[in-house]
């Protein structure tokens, strides 16, 4: 606890994914005073993966049951994922739960499509693997993009790493890290400053992640729901995997929807869709609940595709927002800061 108020100032600390669009919109909730009772039972909720599943397929049966359960649980699940992320984020840790919870929401969307759509006959053999091949994408990008978002090491780290890969001959290839490195030293312009948390020498767009306990080369924000940075290293493959899991959920609603209420439209049967109440509500409920993930992660991928065509990262958006020295775009998307930005679009 000490440490907590000992710790210098870090005027780049960066949000988190959650955190990142409400400072574009509003401010931070105000910190409440909280009962040892409720901190001992976040502190349980620590162990990450049990309420995630247990209550997830539970909070969908009971929506499952009337719409009006329906309304009321997907409304209140986000709450509670907000209230658990805000309730832990102050203590600046890593936590499986969100984690957990995308991975565990993905495989069980995928088991009910299985299960429950293919078997109905509507779903062709084609179609079944274009979802599959998807699903398995998402996967496998996942965890190239959990390699590491490319922390900043020792410059002296750096320099032995740098002359062993020079002496080897052969070190064709280096990693993101070195390479960010070496070309930052090459440019005479280059100012390296000093972190006052790990106390290590980083270039310019490099950033400390507090969760992580790391700096980052190029680092655009710390997203809870991979439980790692997003940096120069993983910055590509982190866009690249919101771009297929959200092609392959609107894939794959599409497809449950024209299943479920073949005589409606793929738009109103989210709204109408008589007598789904008493065959398929499970699937229709998460239908719905595929859709709520599935717009959030387009907007996600919106706010990094004009991030990128501006060549700002959200780290940056968000420190032009706290000095006010950014001008707001697409009311609120994107932030030009205009330091390091192309501009490719002007609006």
């Amino acid at each position: 606890m000490q440490w907590e108020k000992l710790k210098p100032p870090e005027p780049d600390d960066p949000l988190c994914c959650c955190e990142c669009d409400i400072y574009r919109w509003d401010q931070l909730p105000p910190r409440g005073s909280r009962s040892a009772v409720l901190d001992a039972l976040i502190d349980h909720l620590e162990i990450s993966m049990i309420p995630v599943l247990l209550l997830l397929p539970l909070l969908l049966q009971v929506a499952a049951l009337h719409y009006l359960l329906g309304i009321v649980v997907l409304t209140a699940l986000p709450s509670l994922v907000l209230w658990y992320y805000y309730s832990t984020h102050r203590k600046k840790r890593r936590t499986l739960f969100f984690l957990t919870l995308s991975l565990y929401s993905l495989f069980y969307m995928y088991y009910l499509f299985i299960t429950e759509i293919v078997p109905r006959g509507d779903v062709s053999h084609l179609q079944v693997c274009t979802v599959t091949s998807g699903m398995v994408l998402t996967i496998v990008l996942l965890i190239v993009t959990k390699r590491g978002p490319g922390f900043v090491a020792p410059v002296a780290s750096l320099h032995e790493t740098h002359t062993n890969r020079e002496q080897g001959g052969n070190g064709t290839t280096q990693s993101a890290a070195s390479c960010a490195a070496t070309s930052a030293k090459k440019s005479p312009n280059t100012k390296w400053n000093k972190c006052a948390l790990c106390n290590v020498m980083r270039p310019p767009r490099a950033g400390h992640c507090r969760t992580c306990q790391r700096c980052v080369y190029r680092l655009d924000h710390h997203c809870i729901w991979i439980n790692s940075c997003v940096g120069q290293a993983n910055h590509r493959s982190f866009v690249v995997t919101l771009a297929v899991f959200v092609l392959t959920s609107l894939y794959g609603i599409g497809l449950v929807l024209s299943s479920l209420c073949p005589r409606q439209h793929l738009v109103t049967a989210l709204f109408y869709c008589p007598a789904v109440y008493s065959h398929t509500a499970l699937c229709f409920t998460c239908a719905w609940f595929s859709s709520i993930v599935t717009t959030g992660l387009l907007y996600l991928l919106v706010v990094q595709l004009l991030n990128i065509s501006f060549n700002v990262t959200e780290r940056e958006s968000l420190l032009a927002l706290r000095n006010k020295t950014g001008r707001s775009r697409l009311r609120g998307l994107v932030i030009d800061t205009g330091q390091h930005s192309r501009l490719l679009l002007h609006l």
